[in-house]
């Protein structure tokens, strides 16, 4: 199908528009997790499993959204996926007690994760419409909508309203939002579901199931690093480097500020690098920086916290372009992207969400920098299955096809 320059203009704003939306809602349900607890009494136990049912939910709707994808198109579950991930959001907010709470949280993370793998898909469609990388603006423009949902939630709380008024808010309007920008996406080309290929591929895809599991790999390995960060670098910062407690949340944001950076600029570098450069100095320059990480206890009294927090920029540095690299590589491949995408986006998601709490074991059992040796490992592992995979799927794309 032929694709205008203002249809493909047209759905890059809209795209834009998802993943700020889908990073606005994340942002709020974020910064009001105190109130809920607040509000419900849940505790650390309960609070817990409230976020690993989540996750379970996504990460179960993301492997029956591929095919849906590959079916319906990604725009047609574009249009339900958006509002209705947004839309979800009220029962957490209303829910009156912890049973209820656990069920609706459930939805909750089904409909993040069939919005997560059907923009995603829409966004490397788009790009195939480009014939440039644009991806990685994308997933910049999530982590400001993100950010903008917590300065919202942060000014309610300032001016005494009720976090939860505002999550109720944002579910019935936001959905709304949705609409206009659903308007502008590509038009809807419907697939057939892939059948197992005799050659190990998925029919009509370029994804052979070895790549995936490469690709899915490198997802995994940069996910889990990230979420090292995410969930441990203040904590670094505090109980290793013995910082102020009103300093070693700044960790966290010089590696969000660097990642999210890197994300808005990270299209033009990889256009100029090519992909497989571009993963392979991800994972050298994160793998370097969780080296500074657990290099900064040694560094003497004056120099760690500048050590570490040079580690951490150099982290969000590297890992800020894996997720775009590799999802681009699955457009290249060819044909219905939605299986062989909601498969490597599982593995992703899978890193994110176990990564934190082994490292919490590992810390339990040793040290939290021994714990920090595993991502720092992880993110070599990025370029090492990475890059190899990136190049079959390079090699694949520009071969001549066969009379």
């Amino acid at each position: 199908m032929n694709i205008s320059i203002a249809e493909a203009r047209r759905a890059r704003i809209a795209v834009f528009g998802y993943f700020s939306l889908a990073g606005f809602v994340m942002g709020l349900w974020a910064a009001g997790l105190p109130s809920l607890n607040d509000r419900l009494d849940l505790g650390p136990a309960r609070l817990g499993t409230v976020l690993l049912l989540i996750s379970g939910g996504a990460l179960a709707s993301m492997l029956v959204t591929g095919p849906l994808v590959d079916r319906w198109s990604s725009r047609t579950v574009c249009w339900i996926s958006g509002p209705l991930s947004a839309l979800v959001l009220l029962g957490p907010a209303v829910a009156p007690g912890f049973p209820h709470l656990a069920v609706l949280a459930v939805v909750f993370g089904l409909g993040l994760g069939v919005t997560e793998v059907a923009m995603n898909a829409h966004s490397v469609e788009v790009e195939r419409a480009y014939g440039r990388p644009i991806i990685s603006a994308f997933h910049g423009t999530w982590s400001l909508g993100g950010a903008a949902g917590g300065a919202l939630t942060a000014l309610v709380l300032r001016a005494g309203l009720d976090a939860q008024t505002l999550l109720v808010v944002a579910a019935l309007v936001v959905p709304l939002l949705y609409l206009p920008l659903a308007r502008l996406l590509l038009p809807a080309v419907p697939g057939q579901p892939a059948e197992d290929a005799p050659d190990g591929r998925r029919a009509g895809s370029g994804l052979r199931w070895g790549l995936i599991a490469l690709l899915g790999l490198a997802a995994f390995a940069g996910h889990l690093a990230e979420g090292a960060a995410i969930d441990w670098a203040a904590l670094h910062a505090r109980w290793i480097l013995d910082t102020d407690p009103a300093a070693a949340p700044l960790a966290y944001t010089v590696f969000a500020v660097a990642m999210t950076t890197i994300r808005l600029l990270g299209d033009p570098i990889r256009a100029r690098l090519g992909s497989v450069r571009t993963i392979q100095l991800a994972g050298l320059l994160a793998t370097a920086g969780y080296v500074l990480v657990l290099a900064a206890p040694l560094t003497g009294e004056t120099l760690r916290v500048a050590c570490a927090w040079t580690g951490w920029a150099l982290a969000g540095i590297g890992l800020a372009t894996v997720v775009p690299v590799i999802f681009s590589a699955v457009g290249a491949a060819g044909g219905p992207v939605g299986r062989a995408l909601a498969m490597v986006t599982a593995f992703g998601y899978s890193g994110l969400l176990v990564g934190p709490a082994v490292l919490g074991y590992v810390a339990e059992a040793s040290s939290l920098p021994t714990a920090l040796i595993i991502p720092a490992v992880l993110s070599a592992v990025v370029a090492l299955t990475g890059a190899p995979a990136i190049r079959a799927l390079t090699a694949r794309a520009t071969a001549p096809v066969p009379a």
